[in-house]
């Protein structure tokens, strides 16, 4: 029986989206610990430098500063970052969480910029200097599987259009491949800032309904994004760990 291709991360450059905090932050450590060298992009340049110090990596760390909803900054990060071989999109902000009749417009603008626009915005400029051997990895979650009721519209439609997004680019890019992650909950610093003090009870809570019995950290997810960039059979796909989550 023969193995699947998978390819080594020595000598790469992976550039993560969102890779100061969070999954992003998990993906970066886990592809330098791979022999990669990483490039950690993200809004906050403060953020950007911790990451870098907490990171480490010998000097095979560079982070970016750029905002994913400003098409300048994203031409201007590839730009500066220069040839690579796989990207990585981790980054986001709390979703609308109103009921439909409730929805403030402008917030959604502002989520579905940040996150689908700014998504198609990165898979443009990056063409310019990815590596045709190379892949696009996005990332969409839960939501899409099972939304939060009320308030999960926007939030579903857009986690469930990177699914759409994915095997559609993948036809048009071929032979760069591209995929996407959709983790169930992770414990990461954006639930800190959706529901603060809170967020213990709710993954305690969590934590015994899933089959998997526990949430997630950052490191258990890394690991989906280092396959998609290792398998090159592997594309138009959206690998789903998330610890049983859809299945409860």
């Amino acid at each position: 029986m023969t193995s699947l291709p998978m390819t080594s991360l020595n000598g790469k450059k992976i550039i993560v989206v969102g890779g100061s905090s969070g999954i992003g932050f998990g993906v970066a450590a886990a592809a330098l610990e791979s022999g990669a060298e990483v490039v950690i992009a993200g809004r906050s340049a403060e953020k950007l430098k911790a990451a870098e110090k907490r990171l480490g990596g010998a000097g095979r760390v560079t982070g970016i500063a750029a905002d994913m909803a400003n098409e300048a900054e994203v031409s201007g990060l590839f730009e500066q970052a220069g040839a690579f071989d796989h990207l990585v999109a981790t980054a986001g902000t709390p979703p609308p969480n109103h009921p439909i009749g409730e929805t403030d417009m402008d917030f959604v603008r502002r989520f579905v910029d940040g996150k689908l626009i700014g998504a198609v915005m990165l898979a443009k400029h990056a063409v310019r200097t990815l590596n045709k051997a190379g892949s696009m990895i996005f990332t969409s979650g839960i939501n899409k599987d099972r939304p939060p009721v009320p308030g999960g519209s926007v939030v579903s439609a857009v986690a469930g259009s990177f699914t759409y997004f994915a095997r559609a680019l993948a036809l048009e890019l071929a032979p760069t491949r591209v995929n996407i992650v959709s983790p169930g909950w992770v414990d990461t610093e954006m639930w800190d800032e959706i529901v603060g003090t809170a967020k213990s009870g709710y993954f305690e809570q969590m934590g015994a309904r899933l089959p998997a019995g526990k949430i997630a950290r950052p490191a258990d997810i890394a690991p989906a994004y280092l396959y998609l960039m290792q398998n090159e059979f592997m594309t138009g796909e959206t690998i789903h760990i998330d610890g049983g989550q859809r299945l409860v």
